[in-house]
């Protein structure tokens, strides 16, 4: 089993949340050594902790189609690694889900993200992630981060979460469609095909 392997299965036997959670984990993560794209998210909703996919529901469908990507090659490990701040399905909050456990990101973070060393771009999903990799005082808020990304380092990509309600946050700011998405999928497609 190589490091990689064994660091991924670690993370999938992790309990650290156990107790907080008042259910049983179950830790979603995607990774391979030649990932060139890394996606940083929030955490796994209830459908994605029952199917144990992650990304396998609506907001999936919605990023893969902001990346311009298909379910083939989002789903190759080698390709593309998914890894939330938070492993673990959260629960259930009042008009939402709970965020993501801060347990994972200084857990698990570091070591998984240490053996893809390939990696060409990392997109930052939403306020959780954007506040943990972002440069301190980059934005006040994520469309603030969402609209100044090209002032960010190369290989940095920050993004709304693509829940239901981006549809709205999309409307609000057209430059976003306009702008913003070709220049993504553009960065994807370099990163995936060097």
């Amino acid at each position: 089993m190589s490091d990689l392997a064994a660091l991924l299965a670690d993370i999938r036997a992790c309990r650290v949340c156990e107790a907080g959670l008042g259910f049983r984990p179950r830790p979603i993560v995607q990774a391979g050594v030649d990932a060139r794209i890394v996606i940083i998210g929030q955490a796994p909703g209830s459908k994605v902790h029952a199917s144990g996919v992650p990304w396998d529901d609506d907001s999936g469908d919605r990023l893969r189609g902001w990346l311009g990507l298909d379910r083939e090659t989002f789903y190759d490990p080698d390709k593309v690694a998914l890894v939330p701040m938070g492993f673990c399905y959260p629960g259930k909050g009042n008009g939402g889900d709970l965020p993501p456990r801060r347990e994972c990101a200084p857990l698990w973070h570091e070591p998984l993200l240490a053996h893809m060393v390939n990696l060409k771009l990392t997109l930052l999903v939403g306020q959780y992630a954007q506040a943990a990799y972002l440069p301190h005082g980059f934005a006040q808020l994520m469309t603030e981060a969402v609209q100044r990304y090209a002032e960010l380092p190369e290989g940095l990509f920050p993004l709304p979460h693509p829940a239901w309600r981006s549809r709205l946050w999309m409307a609000k700011y057209p430059w976003f469609e306009a702008e913003v998405l070709p220049d993504l999928r553009g960065q994807v497609a370099a990163a995936i095909g060097a």
